[in-house]
């Protein structure tokens, strides 16, 4: 499945930007910029985790941005900003991104160790 979005204005959620968004099964894509353009992509399996927020104009217009923080070193945290069915795709994302990591066979490691007194190693 594919989701292709456009960053929309939250005032009607009219999409007059420049910025569009892809989500597939692989990976996330934003391609920004009408002169200058910029593209940036994450892999669904970098990202670690996805949170929805909407404002009261986004509730109101049915827009919404989905925040997803990851391990992709070029954008950590990467926001797709006003679109439609932002529930729908934060699931999609959250969903997806936990099998490309089975698929892959990656382990998330976290820290959840406090200091590590190296004094006795000397």
């Amino acid at each position: 499945m594919v989701y292709k979005e456009r960053k929309r204005w939250v005032f009607l959620g009219l999409p007059f930007t420049f910025t569009k968004y892809t989500v597939s099964d692989e990976m996330i894509t934003i391609n920004s910029g009408l002169l200058n353009s910029k593209e940036d992509d994450c892999y669904m399996y970098k990202v670690l985790d996805v949170r929805l927020e909407q404002s009261f104009l986004e509730k109101i217009f049915k827009l919404g941005t989905v925040v997803c923080y990851g391990g992709d070193v070029t954008d950590p945290n990467l926001k797709l900003y006003h679109i439609r069915h932002a529930k729908e795709i934060k699931d999609f994302i959250l969903h997806t991104s936990e099998e490309q990591r089975l698929k892959r066979k990656t382990i998330r490691t976290e820290d959840i160790s406090g200091d590590f007194d190296d004094s006795d190693d000397l």
